[in-house]
Parts: structure tokens; C-alpha cells; sequence
């Protein structure tokens, strides 16, 4: 299936979920993998999580990203002065509901921040779930300055902090930290658009490792057949590792072939 970064004549957006607020497993999509499932991330063969950093549990918000975008590792950003991420542009969404990983919902972005993360630009959008009680009254970053005062300032902390318990120094942030408008967060996700749409048409050199296999961009030259797709779906349900996540999570293997491309 595939799932489009526009909705509702590019008002709206879609974001795939990927850690639900509150929780500490690092869920993410695998763009490293085939058919880019929602899987948790793993380092030296142990599962990741993110630390509790007092005064907060696990992610603050439902954390996940926007589809059809890549933050391009090979473009130096002119306010940053960092290259991209190599990944899809991450979400903060900041609604009282918990979402579950994998949910697909339409959001109102807000705002952004620029996060530094080992020197590179780490996007990260502030938005809000179009269902929650506040969506109608939140049209901007200070429209969440006030009604959820306390919140942004939270959010900067986390980001800064959540590597320490591992032993890495704190983050910095472009804009000595400072959010960024609607108008400008929304310029960065059609910015890194672009990007994704030259990344799976091969207009890109750099960022290969990324596999971009689907069934649903037709001009794309990694567009596969469904029986193409099953068949890998097949081989992750026979291994034993992937027989739990495959067994636990499998709408979200089936569901999402192609979040990202």
C-alpha cells in the first residue's frame, strides 16, 4: 500500500507512527530493508530503547515520520550548514491520544525544529492529530505556547538530553534552538519531497544503501510485482528473529511495503 505524504490538497499531512508517546522502544522504519517495515531498531545485537530522562517517560509525544520524504545526506542545508540524515523527515505529534505503532493519521503542522544530531540535520516537526479535542484552536507554534505552555520547552530538553544515558555528550540545535514557523516547516518537508521523489528515481547517487523496492510508483525502476513482495514477506516469517516481529507486528509488515517509497 501506498501511503501519500499529501492529503486534503497539501493541507493536511500523513504520518506514519512509529513509537507511541509515552512508550521507550525504539520503533522505526527499516528503510535499510526490503519493503521498509516498522521493526525495532537494534545495535551490537541488542534492542534499542530511549532512556527515562527525568522529568519525562519514555517519548513525550507519538513519534514517527512523514512518507515520501528523505533528508538528503549529500545536500548541505543553507540554514544548518549540516547535510541530511538519510532518512524521512521526523514527527512530533503532540495530541493528548495514544496513538499505536504503525497508525496512520492525518496531521496540522505547527512548526519545526532543527535538531544537530552528530552533525547532521535532524528535522523535527511539531504537529498535531487533526482528531484531537485541540486541533481546531492549534494553527501555529504559538498557538502551543499557549494552550500547552510548558511543551515546546520540553520537547528541546528531551532532544537534547536523550543520548546522554548512552554516554554521547548533549545535542545542539541550529536557531540557537529556537522553533520555526508553519510557513517555514512547511517549505523543509516539501524540500526533502523532492528529495525523495530524485532518491527513487535514481537521480541521486548518494543514499543507495536505502532500498527503495515497492509496487506502486509506476515509473520507478524498484517497483516490484506482488508476488515479488509476498515472496519476501515469506522469507522474513521463516526466520526465527523475525518470526516474533513478523508474528506480533505482521499488519505492519503487510501494511506498510512502501511507507517510505
Amino acid at each position: 500500500m501506498l501511503i501519500m505524504l499529501f492529503c486534503l490538497e497539501q493541507i493536511l499531512f500523513n504520518m506514519v507512527v512509529e513509537v507511541p508517546r509515552w512508550s521507550n522502544a525504539k520503533m522505526e522504519i527499516a528503510t535499510k530493508e526490503p519493503l521498509n517495515p516498522i521493526k525495532q531498531d537494534v545495535k551490537k545485537g541488542k534492542l534499542r530503547y530511549v532512556a527515562n530522562i527525568f522529568p519525562h517517560k519514555g517519548y513525550i509525544w507519538n513519534y514517527g515520520a512523514l512518507p515520501q520524504t528523505w533528508e538528503d545526506p549529500s545536500h548541505t542545508d543553507e540554514d544548518t550548514k549540516c547535510c541530511g540524515d538519510n532518512d524521512p523527515i521526523d514527527v512530533c505529534e503532540i495530541g493528548s491520544k495514544v496513538c499505536a505503532t504503525g497508525q496512520v493519521i492525518q496531521v496540522k503542522v505547527l512548526g519545526i525544529l532543527a535538531l544537530i544530531d552528530e552533525g547532521e540535520t535532524d528535522w523535527k516537526v511539531i504537529a498535531i492529530n487533526i482528531e484531537d479535542p485541540d486541533a481546531s484552536s492549534l494553527n501555529s507554534i504559538e498557538d502551543v505556547r499557549k494552550i500547552k505552555p510548558g511543551h515546546l520547552e520540553a520537547t528541546v530538553d528531551w532532544f537534547k538530553k536523550y543520548k546522554v544515558p548512552d554516554g554521547k555528550p548533549e545535542n545542539r540545535f541550529a536557531f540557537n534552538g529556537q522553533f520555526k514557523d508553519k510557513d517555514f516547516a512547511i517549505e523543509v518537508i516539501k524540500a526533502t519531497h523532492i528529495f525523495w521523489k530524485a532518491l527513487v528515481m535514481r537521480k541521486k547517487m548518494k543514499g543507495e544503501e536505502i532500498i527503495c523496492q515497492n509496487s506502486s510508483l509506476c515509473d520507478s525502476p524498484f517497483r516490484c510485482s506482488d508476488a515479488e513482495a509476498r515472496a519476501v514477506l515469506q522469507a522474513v516469517s521463516v526466520c526465527p528473529f523475525y518470526f516474533f516481529i513478523f508474528t506480533k507486528f505482521s499488519f505492519f509488515l503487510i501494511f506498510f511495503f512502501w511507507i517510505l517509497f
